[in-house]
């Protein structure tokens, strides 16, 4: 109400539409709660429709493709997830080494978020679209743009992944973290949490990243 009050002073107008109202107290009779899960959420999934869901997160480090952080939300957003997990990564021990990139898909892209790794000192590289499958010859080998005078930190990445370099980064997103979660769910037969409550599901998705560590471990040990 004062903000609609000082813009209408402001514009010398009457404010268009009815006054808000307060929020009115207790349940509606449109609010719906999970009887079997109240901490899962309604979240839109790929092929259409809505499910009852967790938004399961990982971080997966190149070339040994395993998982370094995991967690798990009840936002179906990805956008406020990245710096949560910058925060996980920047917590682990110096003998892992140090983190130089990061390379989150489109739905992690914000100028927050571009900002965030930039303070972590870690160099963000961040989808900022989708890409077509099987782009023009031309497109695929055209020489890199020339670099912005003072660029931000969001044109200085865009310009970046138009480098060649940048293009072969953006490759690698998607063969680090995606056949992760494909050998999760179709090799190791992990399609969905069996606990209940967010607690309970964050330690399933522990367990069944701690799985996929072990696994991956034994795949890069050299036989005995």
């Amino acid at each position: 109400m004062a903000a609609r009050e000082a813009k209408a002073e402001a514009t010398g107008k009457k404010p268009r539409g009815k006054p808000p109202q307060p929020p009115a107290e207790g349940p509606l009779p449109t609010d719906q709660i999970n009887l079997t899960d109240e901490d899962s959420r309604i979240m839109p999934v790929a092929g259409g429709g809505f499910e009852q869901c967790y938004n399961a997160q990982a971080v997966v480090a190149a070339g040994s493709l395993l998982v370094v952080a995991a967690d798990v939300t009840q936002a179906a957003n990805d956008k406020q997830q990245l710096e949560p997990m910058l925060n996980m990564v920047a917590a682990l021990p110096e003998e892992l080494g140090e983190v130089q990139s990061m390379l989150p898909d489109n739905g992690y892209f914000s100028a927050v978020n571009v900002a965030a790794c930039a303070a972590a000192e870690i160099e963000p590289d961040i989808a900022m679209g989708r890409q077509p499958h099987h782009p023009p010859l031309a497109e695929r080998f055209a020489p890199a743009p020339a670099a912005p005078a003072n660029p931000t930190l969001i044109e200085a990445m865009a310009h970046r992944l138009k480098t060649p370099e940048g293009r072969k980064l953006y490759a690698l997103r998607k063969q680090i973290p995606e056949p992760v979660f494909g050998i999760i769910k179709s090799v190791m037969g992990f399609r969905q949490f069996l606990l209940r409550g967010i607690d309970g599901v964050r330690g399933e998705w522990s367990l069944v990243t701690m799985s996929w560590n072990m696994k991956r471990l034994f795949a890069l040990c050299p036989a005995a």
